[in-house]
């Protein structure tokens, strides 16, 4: 063996420990695949970051017609803000309750993340119920999305979070399930976080919803 390629392996192993790509002169093209951790996570961002563009075209559909009442009432009429932060409540708690699951996965604690789970998905379920509650109760009052269109692009941006949020508590489900009876296997394991950060997300577009429709149309 030459000296110089003696030390290409010495820099190879000790340079990169881990087997990061750094100090590895090979063309990119030839250093093989990408791990699968890698591939999976960069397309479940992807496919967050359109979940966002299709969450800001209803959010800008409904700053338009906002103002489009029809005769109809406007936010400040038909809102009763100490509910919706009720909502707010039980989301944010099972933002924290997920979190903590996600903990129990680095532990490979079956038990504390069957129990978070649990509660997150009961805190989602009660989110879920309380939004069905208002629609309910709007259209019971003559307020359903045909009597203006800001009611119209009101269902539409509230109903299409928790149309994500049942989506949510079924992935939920199908996680608990897998991890009941296969374990913490590594391909379960990716796709809970995928799941964490999906459920994260909608927690973040609630608040610039509650923020936006809720709260603003109630001041405004």
């Amino acid at each position: 063996m030459s000296a110089t390629t003696a030390q290409g392996g010495h820099r190879a192993g000790h340079g990169d420990p881990h087997r990061l790509g750094h100090g590895d002169e090979r063309p990119i093209g030839e250093r093989g695949p990408a791990p699968k951790r890698i591939i999976v996570g960069y397309g479940f961002w992807i496919f967050l970051l359109s979940d966002f563009v299709m969450f800001a075209a209803f959010f800008a559909a409904y700053a338009v017609l906002a103002g489009e009442l029809a005769g109809g009432p406007r936010g400040r009429d038909i809102f009763e803000l100490p509910f919706v932060l009720g909502e707010t409540a039980l989301l944010l708690l099972s933002s924290f309750t997920c979190g903590m699951a996600t903990l129990a996965v680095a532990k490979r604690d079956v038990f504390w993340f069957q129990l978070m789970m649990a509660a997150t998905g009961l805190l989602g379920a009660g989110f879920l119920a309380m939004e069905l509650y208002e629609f309910a109760h709007l259209i019971g009052e003559g307020y359903g999305p045909d009597r203006s269109a800001f009611l119209s692009s009101f269902f539409a941006l509230v109903g299409l979070h928790g149309v994500h949020v049942l989506a949510g508590l079924l992935w939920l489900l199908t996680m608990m399930a897998q991890v009941l009876a296969k374990g913490f296997r590594d391909d379960i394991e990716r796709r809970i976080l995928c799941w964490a950060l999906f459920w994260h997300a909608l927690d973040i577009i609630w608040v610039a919803l509650f923020t936006v429709v809720y709260l603003f149309g109630v001041i405004l």
